[in-house]
């Protein structure tokens, strides 16, 4: 079974207390259907296990098949600077099929985010290197597609549907 090369840290997006018995890494692409589903999913896992579950997202976008992912990606993590990750990262995908640079845009707008800092933020180098990180973090760990799961460090090679993806949550919270 295949594990997470790099461990969870304090740089990366972790929604959830770091008390919880479960840690699901998601490795996604902002333009990814599949992605966009598994977000629903993630959800209803976070609102039905509250505290015994904490959720990180890292960045795989694919670049040559969703030509939105990284321009995606650059927004959500100038909106983490601003303390708007998760706002961010939810908007874009609850609204996936409208995607471009000025939905994009007007998102930032939405979340009252500084534009003028956005604009700065958005092609820097400190976005860039968080981006690339995920990415080649998640290339280490053998990630070839999204959304790709990591369930306390292990591969899940499920589908991402709520029943699976729970079910072999359970089996990790009873080994525990």
């Amino acid at each position: 079974m295949a594990h997470l090369s790099v461990p969870v840290s304090a740089n990366d997006h972790i929604d959830g207390f770091a008390s919880a018995p479960v840690t699901l890494v998601e490795y996604g692409d902002y333009q990814c259907p599949y992605c966009a589903e598994a977000h629903v999913v993630v959800k209803n896992l976070q609102r039905d296990l509250n505290r015994n579950l904490r959720f990180i997202f890292r960045n795989f976008p694919i670049k040559e098949a969703h030509p939105m992912a990284l321009l995606a990606a650059e927004y959500a993590e100038a909106a983490a600077l601003q303390n708007k990750f998760w706002e961010m990262h939810d908007r874009i995908f609850e609204n996936q099929k409208k995607l471009s640079p000025e939905t994009l845009l007007k998102f930032a707008e939405q979340l009252q985010l500084d534009t003028k800092k956005l604009n700065h933020d958005l092609h820097s180098l400190r976005v860039k290197n968080k981006i690339d990180d995920d990415f080649s973090s998640g290339a280490r760990s053998g990630v070839n597609g999204t959304p790709c799961f990591y369930i306390n460090e292990e591969r899940f090679n499920g589908e991402a549907s709520s029943d699976e993806l729970m079910q072999a949550i359970e089996a990790v919270s009873k080994s525990i």
